[in-house]
């Protein structure tokens, strides 16, 4: 059975840090796409950053390019978002995924979810 468990979150000023953590288990994740999407209240869940199995490509919404940093740990099966400059509008509950396949900057795409964990920036 695979579980997908996110840690991390919390309450921040802005400007502040933090540091998201994703493991998964149950199945061998080198060769898929692991990525970050966040969904704010009344939003539609929007993509983040991903980052390609077997040591390939990361890849950034533009909201993301220049203050976040998607990476991972092939052999814990874990992604990180390291989140920098955070800003009110990062406010989210932020979700990791995994995909089978597919367009990999789309939630079509994924294939197993956590249940999110909360960020929370104050202006």
């Amino acid at each position: 059975q695979v579980q997908v468990v996110e840690s991390g979150g919390g309450f921040v000023q802005a400007g502040d840090s933090l540091r998201l953590t994703c493991v998964a288990s149950g199945r061998s994740f080198v060769g898929l796409a692991m990525a970050w999407f966040r969904q704010a209240p009344g939003k539609e869940r929007e993509f983040v950053a991903t980052k390609m199995g077997n040591g390939g490509a990361a890849y950034y919404a533009d909201s993301a390019k220049g203050r976040f940093t998607i990476s991972r740990d092939a052999n814990k099966n874990t992604v990180y978002l390291q989140m920098n400059g955070l800003k009110p509008e990062d406010t989210a509950v932020y979700y990791c995924a995994v995909a089978l396949g597919g367009d990999v900057t789309r939630s079509g795409a994924y294939d197993y979810w956590g249940q999110g964990t909360q960020v929370t920036v104050s202006s």
